[in-house]
């Protein structure tokens, strides 16, 4: 499989209390959907994977294996936790709802000493879903898990038959293009950085997995198609805008503050759970009036009753 197009990494949908909201992740699918998105990757990064219980995320899943079937969408799952044996209930429920694939990253807590344990991990992990693609999630900014991924991809597929790639959500280019050297046309190697998709592009990447595609869309198409016709400075001009955009937001809390904006285009997702914090209506009402200045009207995404075109590099 190959994740050659922008990937949208889903917030986990919670109440104002905090409790979990599966009901939302419905209005979450059709909005996705309408605004050209094939594929989605759940309960990661930006679902707050670790501050949402395993028994959680089973329901989520359950309600995406609905929503997705409904909507047409293809779902990645992401199943890493501190705790392998809960990885491992989220495999298997992944696997038996058909999931298009599995993603893990690295314990953060007990890290793995060195590659092949990392390798171990990722094995029992994969081995729970058989029949379901495995991509290691390699983001170090967060797990604090350091190691060679050119090297992973040449001693993982031993010990994990159903490794699909790396969700690589690492700024280091040099290490993303040796990888993309030893993956060839065997693995996918998609890319995690939002303000560095360009980066990511002109280093080899052929598609993404990211927060921002929840809300701006066709900010990240134009670009690519930019990029692909040779347009450099437009394609250069349009990361800034992505960069501004995720600075604007970023100033009052990046996860709390996405959120809130999801709330404002109709999609009611809620709060973050702490520790991350949340902004106030004040703050996104600021935050609106920046981001209509930096041309949101054109690129954000538009309500489910607007379809737009695929996610896809045009």
């Amino acid at each position: 499989m190959k994740l050659h197009e922008l990937v949208v990494a889903t917030h986990s949908p919670f109440h104002a209390d905090g409790s979990l909201a599966p009901e939302v992740v419905s209005a979450q699918a059709a909005f996705l959907a309408a605004n050209g998105t094939k594929t989605v990757f759940i309960t990661g990064s930006t679902g707050e994977s670790h501050s949402v219980t395993c028994a959680e995320k089973l329901e989520l899943f359950d309600a995406w294996a609905a929503a997705g079937k409904a909507n047409k969408l293809s779902v990645i799952a992401h199943v890493g936790s501190n705790c392998i044996e809960d990885s491992k209930i989220l495999a298997r429920r992944a696997g038996k709802l058909g999931f298009k694939a599995i993603s893990g990253l690295a314990p953060s807590y007990y890290k793995p000493a060195g590659l092949s344990s990392l390798i171990e991990c990722c094995a029992a992990i994969a081995a729970e879903a058989p029949e379901t693609p495995f991509y290691y999630y390699d983001i170090p900014a967060l797990t604090g898990v350091t190691l060679p991924m050119e090297k992973f991809l040449l001693e993982a597929p031993a010990r994990i038959p159903t490794l699909a790639g790396i969700k690589f959500t690492n700024p280091d280019l040099v290490s993303y293009r040796r990888s993309l050297d030893i993956a060839g046309d065997q693995f996918d190697l998609p890319w995690g950085v939002d303000e560095m998709l360009l980066a990511g592009m002109a280093t080899g990447a052929r598609g993404g997995v990211g927060s921002t595609y929840n809300w701006a869309p066709r900010l990240y198409l134009e670009l690519m198609a930019a990029y692909d016709m040779g347009d450099h400075p437009e394609a250069r001009r349009l990361q800034s805008v992505s960069i501004a955009m995720i600075d604007a937001i970023a100033s009052t809390g990046f996860l709390g503050t996405a959120k809130a904006l999801m709330g404002r285009l109709g999609v009611p997702v809620g709060p973050a759970r702490l520790p991350l914090g949340n902004p106030s209506e004040a703050q996104i009402d600021a935050l609106m009036i920046r981001l209509d200045e930096l041309g949101f009207a054109r690129w954000g995404a538009k309500p489910a009753a607007a379809p737009q075109k695929e996610l896809m590099p045009a």
